[in-house]
């Protein structure tokens, strides 16, 4: 039995200072449900993740690194006839960072209901699904509702993150309606503090709800109880990939029994991790690392 199956596109990403003038770029992979599945399996979870990259050599990375990283790809597709997305990141001391997506008519985009294995899905003790990838397009937002419907089905846990990017979506009316219905439909909701007027109708006593509260640290109600973790002071490169890092850690400790305090406790070091590095997901944790990263 998978521990966490997860679906999105994953995308190459291109890191500079200012792009227009500088000569220097680094290259890499991102996406929140690839750094949340090698969260999970750097931690000893068995998650496997499901998306199409081209037949290129970014898809050829994408595949390398989850492989390398015990992550099962058994179900990913490659696209003969599309590229694989790319993200542009401009980030400049002083600035907030600047992302440009290349998404359009890649093959990440082309994600389809027909793709999802019903079986597979299941089979997992955990369905976790994102907002960012909701907003790709028709086919990918069908693909994440067949999959959230086969989870409803067979009973198994259904995670999600809302992942609001205004630039993927249409209107706020849009994207209120989408993130909403899939709020709903979850167990185990993700939210950013500044997400939360998104998915109102999913803000209940029943559900569990995780608020990243930014610098005040996160919040979770469970069982009618609220619960609250500070964040871990650590010398910051890059935020980026601190939210889908964060709600790794709080599945892992959920997966393993740990109470409300204790999974934000590890979201908190999974999040804090993620921001020492340029990379979204090369500086996440093994679980021996956990103790002494609690211990600084």
């Amino acid at each position: 039995m998978t521990d966490v199956y997860t679906l999105g596109a994953a995308l190459g990403v291109v890191s500079s200072g200012r792009i227009r003038h500088d000569s220097e770029a680094r290259l890499d992979v991102c996406g929140p449900e690839f750094t949340l599945a090698i969260g999970l399996s750097r931690l000893g979870h068995s998650a496997a993740f499901l998306g199409k990259v081209g037949a290129d050599e970014l898809g050829m990375r994408v595949r390398s690194i989850l492989r390398g990283e015990g992550v099962d790809i058994a179900d990913m597709r490659v696209d003969e006839s599309a590229t694989t997305g790319l993200l542009l990141k401009e980030s400049r001391v002083g600035f907030a960072p600047q992302t440009s997506y290349y998404h359009a008519g890649s093959a990440g985009c082309r994600l389809s209901p027909g793709n999802v294995p019903i079986d597979r899905i299941a089979a997992s003790r955990m369905l976790h699904v994102t907002g960012l990838t909701a907003a790709l397009g028709r086919d990918a937002l069908e693909a994440v509702r067949a999959a959230v419907g086969a989870a409803h089905t067979a009973d198994v846990m259904i995670s999600f993150s809302v992942a609001y990017r205004a630039e993927l979506w249409n209107s706020v009316r849009e994207a209120e309606e989408v993130l909403g219905e899939l709020a709903c439909a979850s167990h185990l909701l993700f939210v950013h503090q500044d997400e939360l007027d998104l998915v109102k109708p999913a803000l209940t006593a029943e559900r569990e709800v995780v608020v990243n509260r930014g610098q005040k640290g996160a919040s979770v109600r469970a069982d009618r109880m609220r619960y609250d973790a500070p964040v871990f002071s650590v010398p910051v490169v890059d935020p980026s990939g601190a939210e889908e890092a964060f709600a790794a850690g709080y599945i892992s400790g959920a997966l393993d029994g740990l109470t409300p305090p204790e999974r934000l406790q590890r979201g908190a070091q999974l999040s804090a991790a993620a921001t020492t590095s340029a990379s979204e997901w090369q500086a996440l944790p093994v679980r021996s690392d956990l103790f002494s990263f609690t211990a600084r």
